[in-house]
């Protein structure tokens, strides 16, 4: 198929708990999920391939989205597509291929209780594929569709495509140094959730303010909780009363949309992304963006190992977040380089991807 004639589609589930006031408008929806589709939108679109993002609110529109941009393949971003709907949308669109992208690893869909069931039923359907956005979720998903006999070694790459993210490669310029304030101020931002490690990385920071006999300005998004994490929340609230008198505070934003949030991230002195799972990380490429330096974990695939933590060892924190408060253009040349090569990869396998159908 030639590319002109190639049209893909992205369909997303609006959330119930996005703010109706200012998510109704496709360019000013603010959530990981809705950014992390629009930068693969925009790549596809620049090399000119015919692109189009849904947003929809539950499994029934979909077929509206479907007949009005007639896509070759339909990408349902994420799990919220029940399986029976699959046997309807595939004899209402025969010529449609599926694809139902995962964003998460395996620690992080253990959350999800019916991901396992879902993940098996759609491997039935000749039509529907399952694609992870990382090279571990896919060698997993493999294993296991094999397992269920749902697939066989002859049709498995086909069924299960490596879909990664993209990062648009536009940044800001390095911060020289750090500010001669008395203060610090570290982001941790994202959705609070046990697996973003909050109170780890917060004892951290608060030992290098500490060391370097500063205020500590924890900054994090205070209104997203997930998967449990109100005692994630309660525990940070709780550290930082005890710590007050000692100048330290949490500042909790709200969610922002993506312009105000690259905004916010550029006042920052560091970033902190040391999380437990991860399969891309955007929070951190925004921060690295905006020439911010930024500490990580071996779970963001593209962070630099020379500015990643172990997320269980405070101390290891504390050095890491060291070298990045003392050496910011480095910290940040580095990462940068590792999203340019990242982005670089993603875009081949996507052409590569596109081309085999």
């Amino acid at each position: 198929m030639k590319r002109d004639d190639f049209r893909i589609q992205f369909i997303l589930k609006r959330n119930d708990n996005y703010n109706h006031l200012i998510d109704h408008k496709i360019p000013t929806l603010s959530t990981g999920l809705y950014n992390s589709v629009s930068f693969i939108h925009d790549m596809l679109t620049t090399v000119g391939i015919n692109s189009d993002i849904a947003i929809v609110v539950d499994n029934d529109c979909i077929d509206r989205e479907v007949t009005r941009f007639k896509p070759n393949v339909c990408i349902i971003e994420a799990l919220w597509v029940t399986p029976s709907k699959f046997s309807i949308l595939t004899k209402l669109h025969p010529d449609v291929t599926w694809v139902v992208r995962l964003h998460s690893d395996m620690p992080f869909i253990a959350n999800e209780g019916i991901a396992m069931d879902w993940i098996a039923d759609y491997a039935r359907f000749d039509k529907v594929l399952v694609g992870p956005n990382s090279h571990r979720m896919l060698r997993e998903v493999k294993e296991y569709l094999l397992a269920t006999r749902m697939c066989n070694l002859q049709n498995i790459n086909k069924k299960t495509p490596y879909l990664p993210n993209y990062y648009p490669l536009e940044f800001q310029s390095p911060k020289k140094l750090v500010s001669d304030s008395d203060t610090l101020n570290i982001s941790c931002f994202g959705a609070v959730r046990p697996l973003k490690n909050h109170l780890m990385q917060a004892h951290a920071a608060l030992r290098v303010a500490e060391n370097r006999k500063k205020k500590l300005n924890f900054h994090i998004n205070g209104n997203r909780l997930e998967q449990k994490g109100e005692p994630v929340l309660n525990n940070l609230k709780s550290m930082f009363s005890q710590v007050y008198d000692s100048g330290h505070r949490l500042i909790m934003h709200d969610w922002l949309p993506h312009d105000k949030f690259l905004e916010l991230c550029g006042t920052m002195d560091v970033g902190m992304q040391v999380s437990f799972s991860e399969t891309f990380n955007i929070v951190a490429a925004d921060t690295v963006s905006m020439g911010v330096p930024i500490i990580g974990s071996r779970e963001i695939p593209w962070c630099s190992v020379f500015f990643c933590a172990n997320p269980t060892d405070s101390r290891d924190i504390v050095s890491c977040l060291d070298l990045a408060l003392t050496y910011p253009k480095i910290n940040n040349w580095l990462m940068k380089k590792c999203i340019r090569e990242y982005s670089r990869s993603t875009l081949k396998t996507w052409l590569h991807w596109i081309n085999s159908l």
